[in-house]
C-alpha cells in the first residue's frame, strides 16, 4: 500500500513539474535603434505621412493585396503567382518543416512507452548450475516499459520546446516576407513591362518620323538643295532610333521572361499591360505618424522570433547545470511457461529513477557563454533589421516626395520640346530652317518622352515599394491555419512578448 502510494506521489510530482517554468532569463524587447517619427524636410511630401484621407499606417498592414492594387490585369496575374511561384512553395515547405521539429522536441516532455515480448532458452553445465545437473532454463516475458524517461524538474527540456516553437514562428513569418517579396515584385515587374512596352511605341513613332524626315532630305539632295552630308546625318538618325527601339523590344522581351518566372508558369497574353499611362494605379497610402509601425513588418518579427529562441536557449544551458533525473519503468508477465504468462502470480513490476549530477564538465559553461554571445548576436540583427526597414521607407519618401515636381518639370518639358519640334519641322518644310534642327528637336523629343516614362515609372514603383516596406502585402485570410497544426504554445509566446 505505501509503495503505491509513493508512485502515486512520483507521478504526480512529475506532472507538476513538466507544467513548470524554465529557466530562460525573462525576455525585454530591445528598444527601438531608430527615430520615432519618420524624417522630415525638403525632400520629403508631408502628406505622406499626415494625409487623412488615404490608408495610412497602421491600416496599411490591414491592407489586403488584392484592394490595394487596382489594376483587374495585375491583380489575376498576382493570384497566378500566388499559386505557383516556387518560392513560395519553398517557404510553406520550411514552415511545416519546422512544426514537425517543434512537434518533435515538445514530444520530448512524455516518456515513450514501448511494448516488449521475449523468449528466452538456454543450457546451462553441470558445473555452473545449482544443482550440480546440466539444466536448461525457460523464460517468456511480456509487458510494458519506459526507458530513460527524462523528468524536467528544471526546464531543460521546456526550454528547447520553447526555442523550437520560436524557430517554427519564425519561419512563419519568413513565409509572409516571401510573400510580400513575390506580390511587389511581380507588380514592379508589371509596370516595368507596361513602360517598355509604352517606350517602344515612342520610338516607333519616332522610327516613322525620322524615315519621314529622311524622304524630305533626300527628296532635297535629289534636288541639289542639301549635300550629302545633311542626307547622311539624317540616316543616322534612323538607324539610332531604330537600334533604340529595338533595345526596348529587347527589354520588353526579358521583363516578359521574368514575370513568367514569378509567376511560375506563362502568363496569358491577354493580361500584359498595353502601356504604363493605361493601367489603374494603386491605392493611395501613407507612411502614419510613427516609425513604430515597423515593428510589425515580418522580416522583424522573424528577428525577434530567433532572439525569443536564442533566449530560450540560455534557459536550457542554465539547465544543464543542475541535477538530471530520469526514471526508468516496466511492467508486465513472465513465467516459464508461455501458457503461464497471464496466469495469476506471473505479474512484475520495477522502476528505477536516476539522478546525474554534473561535477566537472567544462562545456557546460562553455555552453552557457555561447548561449549568451548567441543571443546578443540576435539583439544586434534585430536592431539591424529595424535600422534597415527605417533607411528603406525613408528612402522611398524621398523619392514620392519629389517625384511629383520631377514629373511636372519633366512634362512642361516635354510640351516645350514637342512644341519646338513641330515649329522646326514646319519651318524646315517651308525651307527657313536646316535638317539639322529637325533632328535636333526629333532626338530630344524622344528623349525627353523616354525621361517621362521612366520617371512615372518610379513613381508607380515606389508607390508599390511603400506599400511593402511599410510591411503590407499578405492578406491576412489567406494566412490562417488549422488550429490542429499550430503550436498550443502560440498564445503563451504572445503573452511574453
Amino acid at each position: 500500500m505505501r509503495k503505491n502510494k509513493f508512485t502515486l506521489f512520483a507521478i504526480a510530482a512529475s506532472v507538476l513539474m513538466m507544467a513548470g517554468c524554465t529557466m530562460a532569463p525573462k525576455y525585454e524587447r530591445p528598444q527601438s535603434p531608430v527615430p520615432s517619427e519618420w524624417p522630415a524636410g525638403q525632400a520629403y511630401d508631408p502628406t505622406k505621412v499626415t494625409k487623412e484621407d488615404v490608408t495610412a499606417g497602421e491600416d496599411v498592414l490591414n491592407l489586403r493585396w488584392r484592394d490595394f492594387f487596382t489594376d483587374p490585369k495585375l491583380k489575376e496575374v498576382i493570384g497566378i503567382a500566388l499559386e505557383n511561384n516556387r518560392q513560395l512553395k519553398g517557404a510553406a515547405l520550411n514552415v511545416e518543416y519546422y512544426r514537425k521539429l517543434y512537434h518533435i522536441q515538445a514530444e520530448g516532455l512524455l516518456p515513450v512507452i514501448n511494448a516488449t515480448g521475449s523468449i528466452s532458452r538456454a543450457r546451462v553445465p553441470a558445473d555452473l548450475s545449482g544443482t550440480g545437473r546440466r539444466m536448461t532454463t525457460e523464460r517468456d516475458d511480456v509487458g510494458l516499459g519506459a526507458a530513460s524517461w527524462e523528468i524536467d524538474f528544471f526546464g531543460r527540456i521546456r526550454s528547447l520546446k520553447d526555442a523550437a516553437m520560436q524557430e517554427y514562428l519564425a519561419t512563419e513569418q519568413a513565409q509572409r516576407s516571401a510573400q510580400i517579396s513575390v506580390i511587389s515584385a511581380i507588380a514592379q515587374t508589371y509596370l516595368m513591362l507596361a513602360a517598355d512596352k509604352e517606350c517602344y511605341d515612342i520610338n516607333q513613332n519616332l522610327v516613322k518620323d525620322y524615315r519621314k524626315t529622311y524622304d524630305l532630305v533626300k527628296n532635297n539632295y535629289d534636288l541639289g538643295l542639301v549635300s550629302e552630308i545633311d542626307l547622311s546625318r539624317t540616316a543616322s538618325q534612323v538607324a539610332a532610333s531604330e537600334r533604340a527601339a529595338a533595345t526596348y523590344l529587347q527589354s520588353y522581351a526579358q521583363d516578359k521572361n521574368q514575370l513568367d518566372f514569378l509567376a511560375g508558369t506563362e502568363v496569358p497574353a491577354e493580361l500584359l499591360p498595353d502601356s504604363l499611362t493605361s493601367l489603374n494605379p494603386s491605392r493611395e497610402i501613407c507612411a502614419g505618424l510613427s516609425s513604430d509601425i515597423l515593428l510589425k513588418r515580418p522580416d522583424i518579427l522573424e528577428a525577434e522570433h530567433q532572439l525569443l529562441a536564442a533566449n530560450a536557449n540560455i534557459g536550457a544551458a542554465r539547465a544543464a547545470y543542475f541535477p538530471r533525473i530520469s526514471l526508468t519503468a516496466a511492467i508486465g508477465s513472465a513465467s516459464s511457461e508461455l501458457s503461464g504468462l497471464f496466469k495469476s502470480g506471473s505479474g512484475y513490476w520495477s522502476y528505477a529513477p536516476q539522478v546525474v549530477l554534473p561535477i566537472f564538465d567544462t562545456r557546460t559553461w562553455s555552453s552557457h557563454k555561447a548561449s549568451k554571445v548567441k543571443k546578443e548576436m540576435m539583439i544586434n540583427s534585430y536592431e539591424e533589421a529595424i535600422q534597415s526597414a527605417f533607411r528603406e521607407v525613408a528612402d522611398v519618401l524621398a523619392i514620392l516626395g519629389t517625384v511629383d515636381r520631377q514629373l511636372a518639370a519633366q512634362q512642361a518639358y516635354v510640351d516645350s520640346v514637342k512644341k519646338t519640334y513641330e515649329l522646326t519641322e514646319f519651318r524646315y518644310e517651308s525651307n527657313l530652317d536646316s535638317s539639322l534642327s529637325v533632328l535636333d528637336a526629333q532626338r530630344s523629343l524622344r528623349g525627353a518622352q523616354d525621361t517621362l516614362v521612366a520617371m512615372y515609372l518610379q513613381k508607380q514603383v515606389n508607390h508599390i515599394r511603400l506599400y511593402t516596406v511599410l510591411g503590407g502585402g499578405w492578406d491576412p485570410e489567406e494566412d490562417v491555419q488549422d488550429t490542429e497544426n499550430t503550436p498550443a504554445d502560440d498564445e503563451n509566446t504572445a503573452e511574453q512578448k
